[in-house]
């Protein structure tokens, strides 16, 4: 165990690391010392489930009889099914919760009642976190309340992570539908070890799975785990090629610090040898502040999409980097006419089929390489263009993604679920 620290030893480590790289020490230093893993988890330990636990949970009563009978409203004398969605805590700029409120607010469009239940193993204020939601994302119109509070008074309810998955199952286990939204392919975010064996378990509890991308259904398969395919999709509205012909310069990088599967390092790496090739070349970095780098950049933080739809316009590419399900800022790239120089995986290749996505191996100087040659290119106007036509004709939206999401709750409620033996390990996809 190292010795205390003077005085004279913490003002050289001031001088020397600054505040924050002090603060940052002292903090590894704690959890090295105390084995406090916790601070890496995101759910309270009093939240996890167990497979054979979650398979016994009592399912859905069925569809509720609309108070005073009639069915001249369409509804057939039937209240409108009341889904909960249970998430952890959003922050501003967060791609997964923009896509789940995305379902949410199709399934809202069909005729589905939500309400959404924030899950927050700090036991924050819920008040907090919906103001964050009505903030960042004021087209969402949803009741907001708090998962610790028991998720209840619905018929069906959605789990979107691994997390949740087990909130739900612990919380919520009065009679409905449990369905799980998966957006990832989780355990791949978590070298082996208890977090990665608990997030694999939230796909065994039995609930009606839906997948989103076929990486994720693929991954899922091969657990035995049957599942909905809900396509991917982009806002094409926000996305888009903007009128007149602009001269683009500069490259873009979209950051996630706390992300390794988002492959930070990986692309801030391979931003200084490209910026070694291309020192005229702007670099633009979105996503996460960056203060820190040793070669000149315009460091944006979070943009709004129509501002990164503006910045996506300007710019020739970029490097959009995933090592798990591909990230939605290649097809919003493309849809604006900006070129992606992605990391090359099987999986990957199989959602995106878009002919203007340059590929290359995972190594800074290759990403590097492959992003000088796009910026070198001799028909940038031209292959913008091209681009951004090409996904305009894709014509790819949020709507096929929606209607399979809700017209699996609706599907999940409307008939009583077979449970298959607990022994099994696997989900009955009816």
């Amino acid at each position: 165990m190292a010795g205390r620290v003077t005085a004279a030893e913490l003002v050289a480590r001031l001088r020397r690391e600054g505040v924050r790289g002090v603060v940052r020490r002292a903090a590894f230093e704690l959890s090295r010392r105390t084995g406090a893993e916790v601070l890496e988890a995101t759910i309270a330990e009093e939240d996890l489930a167990d497979p054979l636990d979650a398979r016994r949970l009592p399912g859905p009563l069925g569809r509720r009889p609309r108070r005073g009978g009639g069915a001249d409203d369409g509804g057939g004398g039937v209240a409108a099914i009341r889904a909960g969605w249970v998430s952890t805590a959003p922050g501003p700029g967060s791609g997964g919760h923009t896509t789940l409120f995305r379902m949410i607010s199709g399934a809202s469009e069909r005729g589905l009642d939500s309400t959404l239940f924030i899950y927050d193993p700090r036991g924050g204020d819920v008040r907090r976190h919906e103001r964050v939601i009505r903030e960042h994302w004021p087209w969402l119109d949803v009741r907001v309340r708090d998962a610790a509070d028991g998720i209840e008074g619905v018929d069906a309810a959605v789990a979107s992570s691994w997390e949740t998955a087990h909130v739900l199952a612990v919380r919520g286990t009065a009679p409905m539908a449990r369905l799980y939204f998966v957006q990832d392919f989780e355990p791949l975010f978590y070298p082996q070890g208890s977090l990665r064996a608990l997030a694999e378990d939230s796909y065994r509890f039995g609930f009606r799975t839906i997948a989103l991308g076929e990486m994720v259904q693929a991954e899922l398969a091969g657990l035995g785990v049957a599942s909905e395919l809900a396509p991917f999709g982009r806002d094409g509205d926000a996305y888009r090629l903007l009128p007149g012909r602009r001269p683009r310069s500069g490259v873009v990088f979209y950051a996630k610090r706390g992300n390794d599967r988002r492959g930070y390092l990986l692309g801030k790496l391979a931003m200084y040898a490209f910026h070694g090739m291309h020192p005229e070349q702007e670099i633009h970095v979105v996503g996460d502040h960056v203060r820190d780098w040793t070669i000149p950049v315009t460091s944006h933080g979070h943009v709004p999409p129509e501002g990164l739809n503006e910045l996506y316009n300007r710019v020739i590419g970029g490097i959009a980097l995933s090592f798990t399900n591909i990230t939605l800022v290649v097809e919003e790239m493309l849809a604006a006419g900006a070129i992606p120089v992605l990391n090359d995986t099987g999986h990957a290749r199989a959602v995106l089929r878009h002919p203007d996505a340059v590929w290359s191996p995972a190594s800074p100087g290759a990403l590097a390489a492959a992003l000088s040659e796009v910026v070198e290119a001799g028909d940038l106007p031209e292959r913008a263009e091209r681009a951004a036509s090409h996904s305009a004709r894709l014509g790819i939206g949020w709507d096929r993604a929606q209607d399979v999401v809700a017209s699996t709750i609706v599907d999940a409620v409307e008939r009583a679920a077979e449970r298959p033996a607990a022994s099994t390990g696997r989900t009955d996809p009816r």
